[in-house]
């Protein structure tokens, strides 16, 4: 018997192939679905990353609506991915949908301002604690807004990330380092020049390495989650982040907070709730309940730095900004999705069943003597195959097993239940009940059952 992650290897591999045939009969849309697709799309879909789900054909949503969606053939799921958050208030929050459907029939875009971005501005002050913001279509454009105006502010060129980072598709950020050295992640297509001249990468939660990459006084921002999230969940140790933002201010490196996915932490995200002080901070995909959009946000400080810079630079495009952004349509959608579903109540439900499904999780998880580990950032939540949570990027990558988890994914999904298909985190939303959680962790411990 071969044994992986404290399970029979055998017996997984028997229950996929058992799985795969399951998912093959129930969809028959599905599958003529794909076999159109694959004729004009390129990989068969819309977007690549589409096709990396765990099942032997790509699924086909007919609807979406709260916690749950339906396929074309007309099977029902609970969505614990939710769009990876883009979705983590609900599909189609009713808001938004009327906002978005009486903004439409007024004008979508104009390439000047509606009064509904002021609000958004003000409200969005409100919660996070920065005055000053500006918009973008998605967090990887707002990334990289952010980090060229932190480079005129400055005027310093280096970059500094955490190994193993996620900050949407900006080219810069792709930097790992294997085996202690940096190196250009091989993944990244059509890549030409070296991103290691202006990217610098340490571990998260090392302070010394973190010191060493900052002390010589080129780095003009830390780029970073306040949690890594992307490739399995790493929190920061006690004590870290009051010495990391120190050593920022101590060095002149600005310190930039991506809060795309942290944002489950609460309405202020965990910039707030745990009284972090960053001189940017950048929020995306949740932020317009689905509708494409996202934000950044600026100290006073830094918002006077990056106007004098603008004032000082010679006339013409500044390289940042396109003609969607701020849009009347993405505006509407954010004022309904701040002033009537990202609301406290909203969260304090979230936080009780994400509690109730971690606990439900660590119980399976301890009665099977599983050598794995649960971790929790607010809403959001995840499993890991390791008994105690990894401490940064490389622990985290070691212990990724995308095979494992295609086949815990499709096993799910035969039984109505979605997770994102990269690692194994899942959301709740306001419209997730008690029951479906249940539901999540009695399929959880069913597949255990088998595989033991």
């Amino acid at each position: 018997m071969s044994t992986r992650h404290g399970i029979n290897w055998d017996k997984a591999l028997q229950l996929h192939a058992a799985e795969r045939q399951r998912f093959i009969a129930a969809r028959p849309q599905s599958q003529q679905l794909s076999a159109r697709a694959d004729q004009h799309l390129l990989f068969g879909v819309p977007l690549h990353w589409m096709d990396d789900w765990s099942t032997p054909f790509t699924l086909y949503v007919k609807q979406a609506q709260g916690a749950s969606f339906e396929d074309v053939d007309g099977n029902r799921y609970v969505d614990f991915c939710l769009g990876d958050t883009g979705a983590m208030f609900g599909h189609g929050p009713a808001p938004v949908a009327r906002a978005v459907a009486a903004q439409a029939a007024r004008g979508i875009t104009t390439m000047l301002p509606s009064e509904d971005a002021v609000w958004v501005a003000t409200e969005l002050a409100r919660r996070f604690g920065l005055p000053y913001w500006q918009f973008a279509m998605t967090a990887t454009d707002a990334n990289r807004f952010a980090l060229r105006w932190a480079r005129a502010a400055t005027g310093r060129q280096q970059l500094l990330v955490f190994n193993g980072c996620y900050h949407g598709t900006i080219d810069d950020v792709f930097v790992d380092l294997v085996d202690g050295k940096p190196v250009q992640r091989a993944s990244l297509l059509g890549q030409v020049y070296d991103l290691k001249q202006y990217t610098r990468v340490v571990e998260f939660n090392d302070l010394a390495a973190l010191e060493a990459a900052l002390q010589d006084g080129q780095v003009a921002c830390l780029l970073a989650e306040p949690a890594m999230t992307n490739i399995g969940m790493v929190l920061p140790e006690s004590g870290f982040w009051e010495a990391a933002q120190a050593l920022c201010r101590r060095y002149g490196t600005l310190l930039i907070l991506d809060e795309t996915h942290t944002i489950s932490t609460g309405m202020g995200g965990y910039t707030r709730a745990h009284g972090l002080t960053p001189d940017m901070m950048v929020l995306g995909k949740p932020m317009g309940g689905g509708v494409p959009c996202a934000v950044y946000g600026f100290s006073a400080e830094m918002a006077q730095r990056a106007q004098q810079a603008k004032r000082e630079a010679v006339p013409g495009h500044s390289g940042i900004g396109t003609t969607l952004t701020a849009n009347m349509l993405a505006m509407a959608a954010m004022r309904a999705n701040l002033a009537e579903v990202m609301t406290e109540q909203a969260y304090a439900h979230m936080f009780a069943l994400a509690e109730q499904l971690a606990a439900g999780l660590r119980a399976v998880i301890a009665r099977h003597a599983l050598p794995w580990c649960v971790t929790q950032v607010g809403a959001r939540t995840e499993f890991q195959f390791c008994a105690t949570p990894p401490r940064n990027g490389s622990e985290a990558d070691a212990i990724l097993d995308s095979d494992m988890e295609h086949i815990i994914h499709l096993f799910l999904l035969n039984r109505g239940l979605l997770i994102t298909p990269f690692h194994n985190m899942l959301l709740v939303c306001p419209q997730t009940t008690v029951a479906e959680v249940e539901q999540l962790v009695a399929a959880f411990d069913s597949f255990v059952q088998q595989v033991l």
